[in-house]
């Protein structure tokens, strides 16, 4: 049974009324509770708890500070670099190796704090996982990126659309995403990774027509649906990217497939409001 009633959510800065955002446990964003150190001997609490000192205490055996005494036990045991702490390098860990460290973290300062029990850890492999999958696109085209020409007239509008055709017929797009993610998963035991290269005839053609519309001039009244097409073929292909990790990345991986209907949709209504814009237009 939980001491205190466990929450959680992705804070935000007015509940927590703090800068950052991040996952919150009760009042206390779980970072501060992994990064507390009682005692302020450069040793984390849940660290402590680990190897057995007292996190009140900078030396639990007299004459000893706890860091050495760790140290030197780490040293017995062929472990070279601290767990915990600010000595981390995080610059080369992929988000599996970096959601395997969160959540190892979190869990030792829980069970530290007498908190921690199956359903908490759920709780906890659930949020971490929805903040990995929540990730923000990495490019994001703005108006400054694209071509935009005062002119609306439909002679404009008509020499707008014949270019997008024509980058289209010039790289046609080969496969089916949903066929080559059935093969990769070959059964409920298996999959299939090398499956997973038959995106790669998707991801090339898409990237082109993403630079090809960028260089197109679009009349000033289509900017914005203009825009919400690159971006939304931009996603696409970032979510394709990251479905490719899964021998490197399974996390960021699998988040990918589960994101690929939700970012195809956004596509598609994308490349529909631009569409339906444009005939009204041609059409008036």
């Amino acid at each position: 049974m939980l001491k205190t009633p466990l929450i959680f959510k992705n804070a935000t800065n007015s509940e927590l009324d703090k800068e950052n955002q991040g996952l919150a446990y009760s009042n206390a964003l779980i970072g501060d509770l992994v990064n507390k150190d009682t005692d302020l001997d450069g040793v984390l609490d849940w660290e402590e708890s680990l190897w057995g000192t007292d996190p009140t205490k900078k030396e639990t055996a007299p004459g000893i500070s706890d860091s050495v005494a760790i140290d030197k036990l780490k040293a017995e045991q062929g472990i070279g670099e601290k767990i915990g702490g600010d000595s981390q390098n995080t610059e080369n860990l992929t988000e599996t190796d970096k959601f395997s460290r969160e959540l190892f973290s979190t869990v030792a300062t829980l069970n530290q704090e007498g908190e921690m029990d199956q359903a908490t850890i759920d709780k906890i492999s659930s949020s971490l996982a929805d903040h990995i999958q929540n990730s923000p696109p990495r490019k994001i085209y703005t108006f400054s990126d694209i071509k935009v020409i005062k002119d609306d007239s439909v002679q404009a509008v008509k020499k707008y659309n014949d270019t997008l055709d024509s980058i289209h017929a010039k790289y046609p797009i080969k496969g089916n995403v949903a066929d080559i993610l059935q093969k990769f998963i070959a059964d409920e035991n298996n999959v299939n990774t090398s499956a997973l290269a038959e995106l790669d005839p998707i991801i090339e053609p898409t990237n082109k027509i993403i630079n090809a519309t960028v260089k197109t001039s679009v009349p000033q009244f289509l900017a914005p649906l203009h825009l919400d097409f690159i971006n939304g073929l931009e996603r696409f292909t970032e979510n394709l990217n990251d479905i490719k990790l899964y021998d490197t990345d399974v996390i960021v991986s699998f988040s990918a497939m589960s994101q690929y209907e939700q970012n195809t949709a956004i596509l598609e209504v994308a490349a529909k409001e631009l569409r339906d814009a444009i005939r009204q237009k041609l059409n008036n």
